[in-house]
């Protein structure tokens, strides 16, 4: 009889529990049908009132656009508003775009970000007409020809400014510093750019500049390294107004000086796009004392690699903080004509940090400029200057021009231009100390 009672009670226990269990998913699933349907509703809701201020203006707007010009609007203006690299490209933009790299197109050599919605110049590219004339990081520009770049996007300013080789452009310049805009006339050119350059310092510190990350950026700074593997005690690495390129490059860069440890990686609101990227052993090839000089114009991919080779504790950081472009686009076709361009995951290196909008401060902060050595300037006695002007002229015609002999030298840097950029002189001295260091 007991034994009855007890299956009873609990036969009725398990189905308390069933019924229990049962009432709490089922008010799981109508929670989470509840919160479907709200999302559901205000997107529906949404929709709505645009379509009801779309109406509105397509009916009262003193313009009388079409239902096609107000939507492209709409596009341009929701994307643009998401952060600085996202847009909507039309069909003119979306051809500009898929025809960059075919045949031969006039530019300036600049490349350009968005900083506090004023379209900024990240760096001009080394040799380039926008270098020759003066163009500097950090220039705001504000016009196009007369045209003001207030309400251009990226693209559309881009767009501008390329054109056919040896055509005229104006550029209307906000510079730091400056008391009024100023104006620069600037020819535009097929811009041909040297990557990777080298020079020795001394006799035994190899001077390894990279103006952009192109796909043969890894490949020309490893066959540097090897051919001055001998005499290379010391490495700088020059980072200074490269405004990024191939994400491959700046990995396969870093990887050159560490053995292991996650280099980058990125991450975005889908699963699917986060992806790490890590050093391997077999690709390292030195491990000599290293400093990396940036600046202002130093973004993207030159963010990447000394972002990581100062998290990784590989090199020493010199300069000035980077730009802080550290997220990822991808372009996403609307039509066969339209696409747009979406941040989709931003870049974050090795100590989990993130490089957007706050760049790379360097470990030891040098402002550009010159060393003034005022103990070898020009100072001589009113007496003397009679003669010593005579024993000048008898000399000017063994004179060396150093102007030129710098332009011709491929090989050195010598100390008077060493003394011309104290960045380096300061990036030199501490390979020097690097050196004594690891020697002991």
């Amino acid at each position: 009889m007991k034994n009855t009672k007890m299956m009873v009670v609990g036969f009725i226990s398990a189905v308390a529990i069933s019924v229990a269990l049962s009432t709490s998913l089922l008010a799981k699933n109508n929670t989470a049908d509840s919160a479907e349907a709200s999302v559901e509703a205000s997107r529906l809701q949404s929709l709505a009132k645009f379509t009801k201020v779309l109406g509105i203006v397509e009916q009262y707007n003193v313009d009388g656009l079409s239902i096609d010009q107000l939507i492209d609007k709409s596009l341009q203006g929701m994307l643009s508003n998401l952060d600085a690299h996202s847009n909507y490209m039309d069909k003119k933009s979306y051809d500009n775009l898929k025809t960059q790299t075919d045949g031969e197109f006039g530019g300036l050599g600049i490349t350009v970000g968005m900083r506090d919605n004023a379209l900024t110049v990240i760096a001009p590219i080394e040799g380039t007409p926008a270098d020759k004339a003066g163009i500097k990081a950090g220039d705001i520009i504000l016009k196009i020809n007369d045209k003001a770049t207030l309400s251009m996007t990226i693209d559309d300013a881009v767009g501008v400014m390329r054109g056919v080789p040896k055509t005229p452009i104006d550029l209307t310049i906000v510079r730091k510093g400056a008391a009024e805009p100023l104006k620069f006339h600037i020819i535009r050119d097929i811009i041909t750019v040297e990557s990777v350059y080298t020079r020795i310092i001394g006799n035994n510190i190899l001077y390894i500049r990279v103006t952009s990350f192109d796909k043969k950026v890894a490949t020309d700074v490893k066959k540097a390294i090897k051919k001055h593997a001998a005499k290379s005690k010391g490495i700088v690495l020059d980072l200074r107004n490269n405004p990024g390129g191939l994400l491959d490059q700046a990995v396969e860069l870093t990887d050159l000086f560490v053995n292991e440890g996650v280099i980058v990686s990125q991450k975005g609101r889908n699963k699917a796009d986060d992806i790490s990227y890590s050093a391997t052993k077999s690709a390292t090839i030195t491990d000599l004392p290293l400093v990396v000089l940036v600046n202002e114009g130093s973004a993207s991919a030159s963010e990447i690699v000394s972002g990581a080779l100062q998290d990784l504790k590989r090199a020493v950081i010199v300069g000035e903080k980077t730009f802080g472009k550290g997220s990822v686009q991808v372009v996403m076709p609307v039509t066969e004509t339209e696409a747009i361009k979406l941040t989709i995951a931003r870049y974050y290196l090795p100590s989990g940090r993130t490089i957007q909008a706050v760049g790379v401060a360097p470990d030891i902060e040098v402002i550009a400029g010159e060393i003034k050595n005022h103990d070898k300037a020009f100072n001589i006695k009113e007496a003397d200057l009679k003669k010593h002007l005579e024993s000048e002229l008898e000399k000017n015609d063994g004179m060396i021009d150093v102007t030129e002999a710098n332009a011709t030298n491929k090989t050195i840097i010598t100390p008077d231009q060493l003394n011309k950029d104290i960045q380096l002189k300061e990036g030199v001295d501490i390979i020097k100390a690097l050196i004594i260091v690891k020697g002991k």
